[in-house]
């Protein structure tokens, strides 16, 4: 059979899983980011495979990572929807999707993001938790009013 220039690329690039999760449709770029934030540093026992910037129809490119023997708690899906919003997390058990969902941004965010306002009260010795509106135009502090526009991954606990 002659391989023609469509089917070449076309394939699985990492290899299946068969238990653990996928976080799929990651913006291009983001899955390093993915990682950092779910406190993958290397020494964890899960295998982790990361494809970047892999082809994708509706997205142009995509970002993809799998772990092996993991499922993410709800609040690390939290943390992932704050730097991708469109990502999906599949769940395999036994080399199956038995579970698909869309992330969700939730409406008030608490104790996953770290003000940057140095004066902020959550940064300081007080038993408290930051807590962040999610508003069209940022993330919005309930303490001292500051908004993080940009460069959100940052500021992720």
């Amino acid at each position: 059979m002659k391989k023609t220039e469509t089917t070449e690329y076309e394939g699985l690039l990492v290899r299946r899983i068969k238990n653990g999760t996928v976080i799929d449709h990651i913006d291009g770029g983001e899955a390093l980011n993915v990682v950092k934030i779910l406190g993958i540093t290397g020494t964890t026992q899960e295998a982790l495979s990361i494809a970047t910037n892999v082809p994708s129809r509706n997205m142009g490119c995509k970002d993809i990572v799998k772990l092996t023997n993991r499922e993410l708690s709800k609040e690390e899906v939290d943390r992932i929807a704050l730097i991708s919003p469109r990502a999906t997390i599949n769940i395999v058990r036994n080399f199956k999707v038995c579970e698909k969902k869309g992330v969700e941004i939730p409406a008030l965010i608490v104790g996953l993001v770290r003000c940057p306002n140095p004066g902020c009260i959550s940064n300081t010795n007080e038993p408290i938790q930051s807590k962040f509106a999610v508003l069209p135009k940022g993330l919005h502090c309930f303490y001292c009013d500051w908004v993080i526009t940009k460069d959100l991954t940052s500021h992720i606990i």
